[in-house]
């Protein structure tokens, strides 16, 4: 058995992920399900053979002494895969996840196109949160490729591992990759910031030194962007916080709402006929928004503050459902089951059909389609 064979099979069946172990066969993940395929059972033997056809010998020395490891590997023709090897009860085992060469734009993701707006902010942060699988990292590429397609600027990417490999258009964009570049993000941030960057991108806010240094970079003008793995917008902002002991927790909510632009939640929903679709919680920050984060007991407040502001581009996840549902691209019962709250989205769905059957529009939809500029389905 060869990874590669494996690989560009996966690549053939639309495949997003790759896992392989012992005792059973190579398995596929398309659409959000897993399939397994018809390759054969995986020994011992074979599994420590296709693990080593992915590693360097600096890598296999990392894997020995940590037990497990995350890097890049590139396939000619195919495209690069994430790849994380790890031990499971003594035993290797991988998951690959696959990249491809090309960059999606905003439309061919059904992304909303405030995100082009978002992207050419000059300053401050945006954070992309989401599930592991959600889209954050493509998301975060096609924005990025949105910006090196029209202006001249400087960007410097710190990720774990590099993903999506931009090349320079309009402006230059210069690739750093933890292990491999640099030891860890925050020397990486703090020398990042002496290098003349216009946009830094952080791959995630992992602990109290990244989110600082973080801070500090949109403090001093540059514009940030990052990722956390976080549910919804409110839960963004406490996990945030929650990275800092109770007395710093003030000057915290603070920083956060002098430097945070938007924060965007993703979940990848099954879209009908096939495929996959996100769906989205976008917070902009407002003044009102700012009092919010700035004071803990007015933090769960900022959903109503979403919720009421449509026509600056901000949208509940409830919103974007029933949007989604009544332009046909997912089903009530996957709306309703990705619904932050199932009996919120209900009583949404009775008022808008209601509203339907009176000839009125839907608020959330409309201002939906406003924000995606046309009457069309582009961009959702």
């Amino acid at each position: 058995m060869d990874v590669d064979v494996l690989l560009r099979y996966m690549a053939e069946k639309n495949s997003s992920d790759l896992h392989l172990g012992a005792r059973r066969p190579p398995i596929i993940r398309v659409d959000g399900d897993l399939q397994y395929t018809d390759f054969p059972v995986i020994d011992n033997e074979t599994m420590e053979k296709l693990c080593k056809q992915l590693l360097t010998p600096k890598r296999e020395y990392k894997l020995e002494e940590q037990n497990e490891i995350d890097f890049a590997y590139q396939l000619e023709g195919v495209g690069r895969f994430r790849c994380n090897i790890f031990r499971k009860t003594g035993e290797l085992a991988c998951a690959l996840r696959l990249i491809t060469d090309r960059i999606p734009g905003f439309e061919e993701l059904n992304l909303p196109l405030i995100l082009e707006e978002l992207s050419l902010e000059r300053r401050g942060i945006i954070i992309i949160t989401g599930t592991t699988g959600s889209g954050k990292s493509t998301t975060l590429a096609s924005m990025l490729e949105y910006v090196n397609n029209r202006r001249p600027v400087h960007i410097i990417t710190l990720e774990d591992p590099i993903e999506f490999v931009h090349h320079d258009k309009e402006a230059i964009i210069n690739q750093r990759e933890l292990g491999v570049d640099t030891d860890n993000f925050i020397d990486a941030i703090r020398g990042g910031m002496r290098e003349d960057p216009d946009i830094i991108l952080i791959g995630e806010m992992r602990d109290r030194e990244t989110v600082t240094a973080t801070f500090q970079a949109a403090l001093t003008g540059h514009l940030v962007l990052t990722t956390l793995h976080t549910l919804d917008v409110v839960q963004t902002i406490n996990r945030v916080v929650d990275y800092y002991p109770a007395d710093m927790q003030k000057q915290a909510r603070l920083m956060l709402s002098e430097t945070i632009r938007a924060i965007v939640s993703m979940r990848l929903l099954p879209l009908v006929g096939g495929g996959r679709i996100p769906a989205m919680e976008i917070m902009k920050v407002t003044s009102r928004i700012r009092e919010f984060i700035e004071d803990r007991d007015q933090t769960y407040s900022i959903k109503t503050a979403i919720e009421e502001g449509n026509a600056e581009g901000m949208i509940t996840f409830d919103q974007y459902l029933l949007m989604l549902y009544h332009k046909g691209k997912i089903t009530y019962d996957t709306a309703l089951n990705a619904a932050s709250s199932p009996h919120d989205f209900k009583l949404l769905e009775r008022q808008a059909s209601e509203y339907k059957q009176k000839g009125e529009k839907i608020e959330a939809y409309e201002a939906g389609r406003l924000k995606h500029g046309t009457d069309s389905d582009a961009g959702i």
